[in-house]
């Protein structure tokens, strides 16, 4: 039981964001959102929007079943690198420095610990006897 949300476009640096991403990776929700939102870094004000969407999104995909029974928690969570802005700051004799203005991409997955089998597709495990192939 899985949902999944992505962040596209965010103006932060991948390397400041994953600062962030650490500290919710495997954490459950609830707690995972009180991290965010007394988190003094900015990537995670942009975080905690995606957060609530992917919550969202799961509730939306299992109508009628309890985030807090199935035990939610953030199972992936990654930060990509995205499109980079090229500036020039005018520098001293004529020359220019090169200004990169990152971004990056964010993903998301929920998944629940407590799974229930009949909504897994999972094949029965095979017997405890070996077969012996002869040639």
């Amino acid at each position: 039981m899985e949902a999944k949300a992505i962040l596209r476009e965010c103006p932060t640096s991948p390397r400041k964001m994953r600062l962030v991403v650490d500290l919710v990776r495997g954490k459950g929700v609830s707690e995972a959102l009180n991290i965010l939102r007394f988190s003094k870094q900015d990537a995670a004000r942009r975080l905690e929007p995606l957060l609530l969407s992917d919550i969202n999104n799961w509730i939306q995909k299992y109508e009628g079943e309890d985030i807090e029974e199935h035990g939610v928690f953030v199972r992936t969570i990654f930060a990509d690198s995205g499109r980079m802005l090229k500036r020039l700051r005018t520098a001293p004799q004529g020359r220019g420095y090169r200004i990169r203005k990152r971004s990056n991409h964010v993903t998301m997955i929920l998944d629940s610990r407590n799974n229930d089998l009949k909504n897994t597709n999972v094949a029965p495990q095979a017997s405890n006897t070996a077969t012996i192939a002869t040639n």
